[in-house]
């Protein structure tokens, strides 16, 4: 027995009509975006090389610390900023199910009951089929663009895991610095007091001038007040922790005293970093979808082809009316817009700007992108040889210290010399300390973005 497709039967009825409306319409004439996106990728020049380079998979993996992997995996739980992307990801996919849902059939019944005062009552059924053939593609274009804007949210959503385990490494380093530099700040205080009770001392004695005495106390009190900002800047740190691991009270974590190793990563060649880069690949896919919609907008110039099935009956009972006789009926429906005061072509116009609009959005993110990474290789080197310079001032600076401690209780070099020197050399100890947290603050922006992704 053969089975008759009223698809195929209803696309040969209409097929004349359909081919001169065809004719009429405008179809989309965009760019190809992929030529331009593969030619702006080849312009990108080599990466600067770096030493001691380690292959890592994992972002995580840069920074060894037990604790700072139990931080991050309450933020990756509890921070808000990253449900609400994920809290996205998820209605886009709830939305991609309404779009394809488009594509299948619509299904409705419905009962009735009529009682007038000059006729019996009377009762009705029917369930009804509706369906819209997709001629030229425009419901699949449609389904397509939504899946690629869940195809973009998941993107934006493992950058912002990215970002996020980026920002807690940093604040980690930063807390675990501002109490070093706390440390240092206090060693001198220690020495600064010390000096001023050995000038106290020798005043008593008869062998020092009140200057010398009220320029020791300045130096004590410069330091204390230093110390004083140095603890709030670490109070402050604090809190910024407690906000991006999306907690009310502080979190509990113990610091280690010295720094974590933190790894320099593989550098890929351009073509490779680029194309593991989530927030590139989300901007892609906004291309994606945008020139998808922009077929869809065009398509909405072209006729349309409505099907629909009705099976009904009527009876003079509840009982009756249930499809004891029914009677069927197949209406195939063409409509074609002719006018509508341009806002169709209008539609389309705007849906190919938007495309072209997310082109841009594209090459502001690459352009940021190649930035981020030539200014972070950069930056890995100068801080190194800026690292070498410190430690070599450091070294002559404690020696000469020594010195000076020496030749002052000689009475060979006065108190004014002996503040300069001591205050030179635990500036450079800052500084020193200063430079070794930057560059592994440094290397965390590397590997965000070279494109490492956050271990779940």
């Amino acid at each position: 027995m053969n089975v008759i497709n009223p698809e195929r039967y209803l696309k040969k009825l209409f097929l004349l009509p359909l081919l001169l409306l065809t004719a009429c319409s405008i179809t989309s004439e965009q760019p190809n975006y992929d030529t331009l996106i593969s030619t702006e990728q080849q312009q990108v020049t080599e990466w600067q090389n770096l030493p001691q380079q380690t292959e890592v998979a994992y972002l995580n993996d840069l920074v060894d610390s037990d604790m700072f992997e139990e931080l991050l995996q309450v933020a990756m739980q509890s921070n808000p900023g990253l449900q609400q992307t994920l809290l996205t990801l998820q209605i886009r996919q709830s939305q991609l199910i309404q779009v394809s849902g488009e594509k299948r059939p619509f299904v409705s019944a419905g009962l009735s009951a009529l009682n007038s005062s000059d006729s019996d009552a009377s009762f009705g059924a029917n369930v009804s089929v509706s369906w819209q053939a997709d001629l030229w593609g425009k419901l699949a274009d449609n389904e397509r663009a939504a899946n690629l804007d869940i195809t973009e949210q998941n993107l934006l959503y493992q950058s912002a895991r990215d970002t996020l385990a980026a920002e807690v490494m940093r604040v980690w380093l930063t807390l675990i610095a501002q109490q070093r530099a706390i440390d240092i700040e206090q060693q001198r205080l220690n020495s600064l007091q010390q000096t001023e009770s050995f000038i106290l001392q020798r005043y008593r004695q008869g062998l020092g001038t009140l200057e010398d005495l009220d320029s020791a106390r300045s130096s004590v009190a410069t330091s204390a007040a230093n110390i004083e900002a140095l603890t709030e800047n670490y109070r402050q740190q604090t809190i910024q922790l407690k906000t991006l691991v999306g907690q009310v009270n502080n979190p509990a974590f113990s610091l280690p005293t010295e720094y974590p190793e933190v790894v320099i990563p593989a550098i890929d060649l351009p073509e490779q970093t680029l194309n593991r880069r989530p927030d590139l690949l989300a901007a892609y896919a906004a291309i994606e979808a945008a020139s998808a919609r922009t077929d869809v907008a065009y398509k909405d110039l072209l006729p349309s082809l409505n099907l629909q099935a009705v099976l009904e009956d009527i009876g003079s009972s509840p009982r009756a009316s249930l499809f004891t006789a029914p009677v069927w009926s197949l209406l195939g429906q063409l409509t074609a817009p002719l006018y509508q005061g341009g806002q169709l072509r209008a539609e389309a116009e705007i849906r190919e700007l938007e495309t072209a609009f997310s082109y841009q959005q594209y090459r502001d993110t690459l352009l940021n992108a190649v930035t981020e990474i030539e200014q972070a290789l950069s930056q890995e080197q100068a801080l190194i040889k800026r690292q070498q310079h410190i430690e070599t001032a450091l070294a002559s600076a404690e020696n000469n210290l020594r010195q000076y401690q020496a030749n002052y209780r000689s009475g060979l070099r006065t108190i004014l010399d002996l503040l300069i020197v001591q205050q030179q050399t635990f500036d450079l100890r800052s500084q020193l300390d200063d430079l070794i947290y930057q560059r592994l603050l440094n290397r965390i922006s590397l590997g965000l973005a070279l494109g490492l992704e956050a271990r779940a």
